[in-house]
């Protein structure tokens, strides 16, 4: 794959006067400057508007004519080489990218050590990210038979200095007559290709992709330019034969495609000043400036976005065309080509769909759907052959108005849904081919529109996919320890198209402005109609994307051991149809937006609300549970226990009179009766007392338990959060119960900071304990002060604090919601507001999205009655959004 390296210009490195002043003066500085030179001179020509693609095969030429000359300066064997591998080998090399050689030896040689070391100790001197290996012939022969990627780089080799009849041997060693067959080497390849793609979820349209290693991008070509290698033997990319394999458009877009992305990289090495592959948020910003895009109606890095999207799904389409090709060819070679018959329009080659007739699609326009449902109701299809997917891409615009009125359509693609086999990657090829956004223009109107957020890791095209993914994954044996509840619930779903339709739309309506839940509701509801859906599974398919959210927000952001919450989320469910759609959209939902967010946590507190509204529609609407019944069975239960562990009644009753109904209500007796024996075996009142239990004694899910019975000062919720915070913990709930006789009980849920439990680590959780009970001891009433890094991502906003107030009727307080980028401290910096204003806590639900939080106090005046001076919630919320957003 190598190619003609380009002339050395004399104003970027003068090689004549380097190797003279080699002889002069010391290597390191001259070599040092000469690489200052160099970058300069080529940024300088990247801002001029020179090609990426001549600036990178310059830098390899430079390169090549600084290693050789220091190359020179030792006494090398005659059988001996210094060999450029891997892209240098290719004849490119980006600013900061590994400047990989072998150094290739004949024979194991002892008189090599010396030079070898002195060589690369002046390489690593100057500065240079040096990959190095040492081989003989015959490790390279040995080392490439039982590794594909070394395989690859010694394809890509060339020397730079000395021996090419070492290299030569090495060549024919590892040449397709000895080792590699195309056949293996291409299956090798696409194993490769497909783990590199799950990696990032199979979709070119990750906020943050990686320019080299997603999909579509760079290293998809490569994959193409090294089977091209292994089976045409031609040099590089550009020597791929024209014609069936390569028409002169896919040309075109291979080329223009490759100086795009090349010149993204060489952007962003330039930008950040090292080997940085990821297009991350506040890259793409200096990206934006670079290409020149302002803010308009779209924010100029989402137009940059865009721009690289559409490069990455062109390459991506050409990829995966290149690929069948060669797959077809080489099975075509080997005589193993296999035909089926499908029906009078299709049949498979190799397990690849393909038309019959190349006028299929003008002819038959439905076919543009059928293709797709074949797909997805036979699993021996493998996918659609590179001709018919030419085909497709020529023909998508018959898909028009009288096409999506078109009763055959219509049912084609409810058929698509219901169909038993990869129904998302039937999704996924019709997004990519032009089908699905042509078919659905509401859907096109969201193909590759950025969520410039926290905490989405797709575009919404991407996470719609990804969402009807998980749908899917409810049905398979794999996913049961993940998703136990809902793919349970989704098993049992009378009509699975329709959780499929409500994942379709349920963020369809974003980025036009208003409530993107009502505007999908309204797209989703003209979608059932026209095709023909019964009123009744309408109306389900309308509410779930009106209400695609709900779950989420009522089981993270209010207090679902509350009956009244429990009974006022099942009123607005109203049946159990409806609940169990719901649970599956809402667990789909929220492991589509970012992998990370996903937790046992999170799914703890839904299977609670689905089993309690479970509970509650059984039971019947018109009976809810009357909260005095249940304090009195929770106080029961705590005696019954406590009882078996020598409590009297009377101590009970005496210890648990200045606790208010909350408690009894929101707490379990095991954890009612845990809290109670420490404290009345705490005799030291003027201490706090901290226990802890880890998250296999948890009462909820992975989370680990901290409670502290303690004096209650106005600073002590800040000085928690603080303390824990240093601790590497990530709080999820807090319940926060003020007792009459001046003492706090507050219980914390706590997780590691990466959102995982925390290793069942006796010594560790010791040390949370102690080293909280120590710290609080030695509380001087001061605001917590928290000492950490800001999350990388979070630099990349300057998105305000959002908050908002209102009255819980129920509990009779004050909620206040906030909204705003993470940060460390944050907590506490809230809880010193709080103190400010004599405000009191009485509980919280802590929602970490990726780097943004979602946090709801529930707060009241000191006399425990709800906020409700405008004023003052005004000033209460100003101040924090003063203090949070002063940090940033």
């Amino acid at each position: 794959m190598t190619a003609a390296p380009p002339s050395l210009p004399q104003a970027m490195f003068d090689v004549a006067a380097f190797n003279a002043d080699l002889d002069s003066a010391s290597p390191i500085p001259r070599c040092k400057a000469a690489l200052k030179a160099a970058d300069a001179y080529l940024d300088k020509q990247f801002h001029a508007g020179a090609e990426a693609r001549d600036l990178i095969r310059l830098r390899a030429r430079f390169m090549d004519s600084l290693l050789g000359a220091l190359y020179e300066r030792q006494p090398w064997p005659e059988a001996f080489a210094l060999v450029a591998v891997g892209g240098y080998g290719r004849g490119e090399l980006h600013p900061h990218s590994d400047v990989d050689i072998l150094l290739l030896t004949g024979e194991d040689c002892e008189a090599c050590r010396e030079p070898i070391e002195a060589f690369l100790t002046l390489l690593w001197d100057i500065g240079l990210d040096v990959g190095h290996s040492v081989r003989t012939v015959a490790e390279c022969r040995d080392k490439a038979a039982g590794d594909i990627t070394i395989l690859t780089n010694l394809m890509e080799a060339r020397v730079i200095r000395g021996s090419e009849a070492l290299m030569a041997e090495v060549s024919e060693a590892i040449s397709p007559d000895h080792m590699w067959p195309i056949g293996e080497f291409f299956r090798a390849k696409m194993e490769e290709q497909e783990t590199r793609h799950n990696k990032y979820a199979d979709t070119e349209y990750n906020l943050e992709p990686n320019v080299k290693g997603s999909p579509g991008g760079l290293r998809d070509l490569q994959v193409i330019g090294w089977i091209a290698e292994r089976y045409f033997g031609v040099a590089s990319l550009d020597d791929i034969p024209s014609g069936d394999f390569l028409t002169p458009d896919e040309r075109r877009i291979l080329h223009r495609g490759r100086e795009f992305m090349s010149r993204v990289r060489y952007a962003l090495h330039m930008v950040t000043g090292r080997e940085e592959d990821r297009l991350l948020f506040d890259h793409q910003r200096a990206l934006a400036d670079l290409w020149g895009f302002e803010d308009g109606d779209k924010l100029a890095v989402e137009q940059f976005m865009q721009l690289y999207y559409r490069w990455a799904l062109a390459l991506g389409q050409l990829n995966e065309v290149l690929i069948q090709n060669f797959d077809q060819a080489i099975l075509a070679a080997s005589g193993d080509d296999e035909l089926r018959e499908i029906n009078e329009r299709f049949r498979t080659r190799n397990g690849y769909l393909e038309a019959l007739d190349p006028k299929l699609f003008q002819l038959y326009p439905p076919a543009l759907l059928e293709v797709f449902l074949l797909g997805a109701q036979d699993q021996d299809i493998l996918g659609i052959g590179a001709p018919t997917i030419r085909l497709i891409r020529d023909n998508r615009h018959l898909i028009d108005d009288a096409f999506r009125s078109d009763p055959r359509n219509h049912k084609l693609f409810l058929d698509i849904l219901r169909a038993p086999f990869r129904v998302t990657r039937q999704l996924r090829r019709m997004t990519r081919y032009g089908i699905l956004g042509n078919y659905l223009p509401e859907f096109g109107r969201i193909v590759g529109q950025m969520q410039h957020d926290l905490f989405h890791a797709y575009t919404v095209d991407a996470h719609t996919l990804e969402v009807i993914q998980n749908m899917r994954h409810f049905h398979k044996p794999e996913f049961e320890e993940r998703f136990p509840v809902s793919s349970r619930v989704a098993r049992r779903l009378p009509k699975i198209e329709l959780l499929y339709i409500a994942g379709l739309y349920h963020d369809i309506g974003k980025g036009r402005g208003g409530d993107h839940s009502e505007l999908g509701a309204v797209d989703a509801e003209r979608f059932c109609q026209l095709h023909g859906l019964l009123q009744r599974d309408t109306n389900l398919v309308v509410w779930l994307v009106k209400n695609h959210l709900l779950m989420s927000a009522v089981s993270q952001r209010k207090d679902i051991s509350d009956p009244e919450v429990i009974q006022q989320f099942a009123e607005h469910v109203g049946d159990q149809n409806r609940l169990d759609y719901l649970l599956a959209l809402t667990v789909a939902d929220i492991n589509g937006t970012n992998p990370n967010l996903w937790n046992a946590w999170r799914g703890s507190l839904l299977r609670q609300l689905y089993t309690e509204t479970k509970r509650a529609l059984r039971r019947g609407l018109e009976n809810p549970v009357d909260k005095q019944v249940w304090v009195k069975e929770t106080r029961d239960a705590a005696m019954d226990i406590l009882e078996y562990r020598g409590f009297t009644v009377e101590e009970l009753e005496d210890l648990w009179q200045e606790r208010g109904e909350d408690y009894f209500l929101r707490e379990r007796a095991e954890d009612i009766a845990w809290h109670t024996e420490a404290i009345a075996g705490h005799h030291q009142k003027d201490q706090p007392l901290v226990l802890i239990r880890s998250s296999n004694d948890s009462s909820v899910a992975n989370a680990t338990q901290i409670f502290i019975h303690a004096i209650n000062t106005a600073q002590l919720f800040s000085r928690v959060c603080a303390e824990l915070e240093q601790l590497d913990l990530s709080i999820h709930d807090a319940r926060i119960y003020s007792a009459n006789d001046n003492m706090t009980l507050d219980t914390f849920f706590v997780l590691d900071s990466d959102g995982s439990s925390i290793a069942e680590d006796g010594a560790r959780l010791r040390y949370i304990r102690e080293h909280l009970a120590r710290s609080l001891m030695q509380d001087s009433g001061k605001p917590a002060v928290v000492q950490r890094l800001t999350p990388r991502q979070m630099k990349s906003f300057t998105i305000p604090t959002e908050t908002r107030m209102s009255i819980d009727g129920i509990k009779n307080q004050s909620v206040l919601e906030v909204a705003s980028p993470d940060r460390p401290g944050l907590l506490a910096r809230i809880g010193q507001v709080f103190v400010e204003h004599d405000v009191l806590l009485q509980a919280a639900k802590i929602q970490t999205l990726g780097e943004r939080v979602e946090d709801v106090f529930f707060i009241t005046e000191e006399d425990d009655s709800p906020i409700t001076d405008p004023a003052r919630c005004e000033a209460i919320q100003q101040a924090i959004r003063d203090r949070l957003d002063k940090q940033l």
